[in-house]
């Protein structure tokens, strides 16, 4: 059933700054991935508009008393922006939905009050990470104080949108930075929306801008401009090498970066009811069609049931029906463009070609609104050298590797480039742990796939998948620069 006809959804196609929508002509064309049609024209901000921005942002922190002002009552403003994005939820998730691959029923059920509950979560840290007081002699006193960085610069992805805006401005808010935002040019509607719902709740104007674009124009302006004391970068490996590298030259200044994933879910042979597991394992790699940074993208399963759980999992991907994110029976998303799902195939057919197997799926389905929506896929008999194993498809496309002892399925869930996630699936409470330990992963999962609503726990990566943490006590850290203080108070002799 069609819950909204995209035709009839406005966006807010310009940028945000100081409070106020800023218009400008549309240079970049944002294509619904449902339908393949080009939706809107989004303004590319040059490094002029970057710098009124950025500008902008610095004379809010200067001028507002958004940095000076008691935490808890910043703490109660972010309440109230979470409050106001639940209530807009009728908006938001059509909004959200149209130009994303995001469908309208999970944008509403779960990307909105998600990302409300993120805001809550960061407010409640304002408050809790002062400083601290430094052992030091009975006639000194050493303090470490906590302050903000001042203006924060964020680049999100496009694959999750609304909730990538709490991860990154929540966090950079709390902790009394201003933040100016660059969201994808292929998903950039919803931020703005989120950028008029602070205003309303309190936060003063400037305290957070978006500015749109892309990447080479838009987002390095934001990555090199003086002002900016900060980065904050959720996205590809290659691009995130190159925002710290920009960092490091025009700072130096300091980066948290979530990058690439190539996740593995490792299976022993005594793990419980493999027709739950089968659905973990297929809902991880085909939620929001593969197009996840901790995908389960590699499955390494002990030989006594790997037959088994595969042929559960193949009736599981062919239950998923493909459809528009306006339609309210879509259970799996269209990949984001047509230039993403030919490099799907590519990788899918240099992978049969070096000896793979192809258990399901391998292509597009055929005939549907004019998007690209690939076939929930599943290969076996690869070797570790395989360029599905590899490298990061993004896609609805899942690796089978066998194994016969631990120390063997141990070395198979390692990756050589990545380490953002793994999944560990046993009954035996001390394997469990000994391969927590083992696989060098910045999240390992016991028992489950994928993140909960307990924001307390940080999420980033190792190796090539990032550097510092969004999430939990951490992410608040990483938007607070800490100075020491020393008070001699002796007596004069």
């Amino acid at each position: 059933m069609q819950v909204f006809d995209p035709q009839t959804i406005p966006v807010p196609a310009g940028h945000f700054i100081g409070g106020r929508l800023v218009t400008d002509a549309g240079r970049i064309p944002v294509r619904r991935p449902s339908d393949n049609r080009v939706h809107a024209e989004l303004p590319l901000a040059d490094a002029a508009t970057v710098d009124a921005a950025v500008q902008d942002a610095w004379r809010a922190l200067r001028t507002s008393d958004w940095a000076r002002r008691a935490p808890r009552e910043r703490a109660r403003v972010l309440r109230r922006w979470a409050d106001l994005i639940e209530a807009d939820v009728r908006g938001l998730a059509p909004l959200e939905a149209v130009c994303s691959t995001r469908p309208v029923r999970d944008a509403g059920a779960g990307d909105v009050p998600f990302t409300a509950e993120g805001l809550r979560f960061f407010a409640e840290y304002a408050d809790k990470l002062g400083g601290d007081v430094a052992a030091t002699r009975p006639d000194h006193l050493g303090m470490v104080v906590a302050e903000p960085y001042g203006v924060v610069g964020a680049i999100t992805p496009w694959n999750f949108p609304l909730v990538m805006v709490s991860w990154k401005v929540g966090a950079a808010l709390a902790a009394g930075n201003a933040v100016v935002l660059k969201p994808s040019e292929l998903t950039p509607f919803s931020a703005v929306r989120l950028a008029e719902l602070a205003i309303e709740a309190g936060v003063p104007p400037g305290m957070f801008n978006v500015v749109q674009g892309d990447g080479q124009t838009t987002g390095d302006a934001l990555t090199r401009h003086p002002l900016v004391a900060k980065m904050t970068f959720t996205g590809s490996t290659r691009t995130g090498a190159s925002i710290m590298a920009a960092c490091a030259v025009h700072g130096p200044k300091p980066v948290t970066l979530e990058l690439g994933g190539k996740s593995a879910q490792l299976v022993f042979d005594d793990a419980p009811d493999l027709d739950r597991l089968a659905g973990i394992i297929a809902g991880a790699i085909t939620g929001n069609a593969g197009q996840v940074c901790v995908a389960g993208s590699r499955l390494i399963v002990q030989r006594g049931v790997a037959e088994a759980l595969v042929e559960r999992i193949v009736a599981r991907f062919a239950a998923l029906r493909p459809g528009a994110t306006w339609d309210d029976a879509t259970t799996l998303a269209p990949i984001i463009s047509a230039g993403q799902a030919s490099r799907i195939l590519d990788i899918v057919e240099r992978s049969r070609q070096t000896g793979a197997e192809l258990r399901c799926g391998g292509g597009l389905f055929d005939g549907g609104p004019g998007g690209a929506y690939f076939q929930p896929t599943l290969i076996s008999g690869v070797a570790a050298d395989n360029a599905a194993v590899q490298e990061e498809i993004f896609g609805p496309v899942l690796t089978v590797q066998t194994f016969g002892d631990e120390e063997e399925g141990l070395e198979l869930a390692g990756h050589a480039n990545y380490g953002l996630a793994a999944g560990v699936h046993t009954a035996d409470i001390g394997r469990a742990l000994r391969a927590m330990r083992g696989i060098s992963a910045g999240t390992v999962w016991i028992n489950r796939y994928g993140r909960s609503a307990d924001f307390v726990i940080p999420t980033g990566g190792y190796h090539q998948s990032g550097i510092g943490k969004d999430l939990g006590r951490q992410a608040v850290e990483a938007n607070l620069r800490f100075k020491s203080v020393l008070i001699d108070f002796s007596e004069p002799r």
